[in-house]
């Protein structure tokens, strides 16, 4: 990789308590993804009762976390979360410093 530094990329998601076995589901089924877009999860952290995560993403490139996003695959499994109110922030374009 040239010495280039990837892509970071932080998810906090909160999720009701009731919702938590459906969101766990949905992430079981997009986050093997990652590979096809050179992403890695970092980290992956979660509160006691399951109802906030918090995810370190990284990609070779902006390019690559966008094309992830797209994932038509991923857009699918969204459905999963059709009723489920999720609330999520997302910090992009992070670097180390």
């Amino acid at each position: 990789m040239s010495g280039r530094q990837r892509t970071t990329v932080v998810a906090i998601v909160d999720v009701p308590p009731e919702a938590t076995a459906a969101f766990q589901r949905y992430e079981s089924l997009v986050l093997p993804l990652l590979g096809r877009y050179g992403g890695r999860l970092e980290r992956r952290l979660r509160n006691p009762d399951g109802s906030t995560e918090v995810h370190v993403l990284s990609f070779p490139a902006d390019g690559d976390y966008r094309r992830y996003l797209s994932d038509p695959e991923r857009g699918t499994h969204r459905a999963l979360l059709s009723e489920v109110p999720v609330t999520q922030r997302v910090v992009e374009s992070l670097t180390d410093v």
